[in-house]
């Protein structure tokens, strides 16, 4: 039977569950600071949630504290001592927030849930082999870290019964080496697939901050589902604006630059990493491009449908293009892309970002044919 404060605690989770799922929006589009703490957990906070308080009976009933007394006198009964201090009451409640641990698992089952995300299935793609040992058996030898004690002494009885040795009226047990036993590890291949995630991002001057917070939060969401969908995962950050290279996610998100705009330049150097790491028979590949959808020329545009047609795509699990928009992007490519592939191609998959509160809409578009 489960102890009480087990099944509060199952229930308190439950209820915590329900309050992301139910905010899961406003996490998004407001930027509610979900932060990663090691281990695949995250922080989230839950400012919504009451915390437990006592709540007293009647007075009538007496009990402790009840008494002659009245509110604000001190308790040893001197004058003047325990008075009010000084300056001025709060206006209002007081703001009591709660933070709670969440794992990866638990966020992408909300995020699944909300929206109706099937699970990946690799296709295409080699399995990878892996071991993993299981302590699943007991052994005669081993470290004093995994010594079974309840198989020991299960050993030690059985010899003392054999022996004669045990007293029914003295029930004591005394293990010897011979009786020692340890848990035991047995060594399984499991087969995995492995995935990497390459993020492209204009980072030319009609890009602001605001376009780069919506990029943050998207990928922050969609690299949560994939890391649920795959054992392994790289991610790889490339910039550019008429040149590309790169960097590390901080780098990622916090660079502007004034320059124009090549977007072939940030699909050469995506081509580049996938042909000297990562064999397209063995992982799945996932290249997202963000950009407002300007582009210096018609003829880099046709340079960008070439590289996507030779080699990016056929070696994609699918190709997502995010157009954010900007005041001062012209949305071209989103055209561009739209025009070309819109008609029977399922690896590429576009999606327009209005603003924040089309984020999980956008994820979704990404996301859910379950490629």
């Amino acid at each position: 039977m489960d102890h009480p404060i087990k099944r509060d605690h199952a229930r308190f989770r439950k209820i915590v569950k329900g309050r992301v799922r139910d905010n899961l929006r406003k996490y998004v589009s407001q930027g509610q600071q979900i932060i990663p703490k090691g281990d695949d957990k995250f922080t989230i906070p839950m400012p919504s949630i009451d915390i437990p308080r006592f709540r007293f009976g009647d007075k009538s009933q007496g009990g402790t504290g009840q008494g002659d007394g009245q509110a604000g006198d001190p308790v040893d009964g001197k004058p003047g001592e325990g008075e009010p201090g000084e300056g001025e009451a709060g206006e209002g409640e007081g703001n009591k927030e709660l933070e709670v641990e969440m794992g990866i698992d638990e966020l992408a089952k909300i995020l699944s849930e909300e929206l109706e995300l099937p699970n990946i299935e690799p296709k295409g793609k080699k399995q990878i082999a892996s071991s993993v040992d299981k302590y699943t058996s007991i052994g005669t030898v081993g470290p004093d870290s995994l010594k079974h004690l309840k198989r020991t002494y299960k050993e030690a009885l059985k010899r003392q019964v054999a022996m004669g040795t045990y007293d029914p009226m003295n029930p004591r047990v005394i293990p010897m080496k011979a009786d020692y036993r340890y848990r035991s590890a047995d060594t399984k291949v499991e087969m995995e697939n492995s995935a990497v995630v390459i993020y492209m991002m204009d980072v030319s001057g009609s890009m602001g901050e605001e376009q780069k917070e919506i990029v943050r939060t998207e990928s922050f969401w969609i690299n949560l589902w994939l890391k649920s969908q795959y054992k392994d995962i790289d991610i790889r950050y490339i910039i550019h604006d008429a040149t590309a290279k790169e960097v590390d996610e901080d780098t990622f998100f916090r660079t502007r630059e004034s320059g124009g705009t090549l977007i072939s330049s940030a699909l050469k150097l995506c081509k580049n990493i996938i042909e000297t790491d990562y064999d397209p028979n063995e992982w799945n590949i996932y290249p997202f491009h963000f950009s407002d959808g300007d582009n210096w020329s018609a003829d880099d545009t046709k340079l960008c449908l070439s590289l996507l047609d030779d080699f990016i795509l056929p070696a994609s699990n699918m190709f997502c293009y995010g157009q954010v928009e900007s005041r001062y992007g012209s949305g071209q490519f989103y055209k561009d892309l739209f025009n070309k592939y819109t008609e029977g191609h399922e690896k590429v998959i576009l999606s327009k970002i209005k603003n924040k509160d089309a984020i999980l809409d956008s994820i979704k578009d990404f996301l859910g044919k379950g490629n």
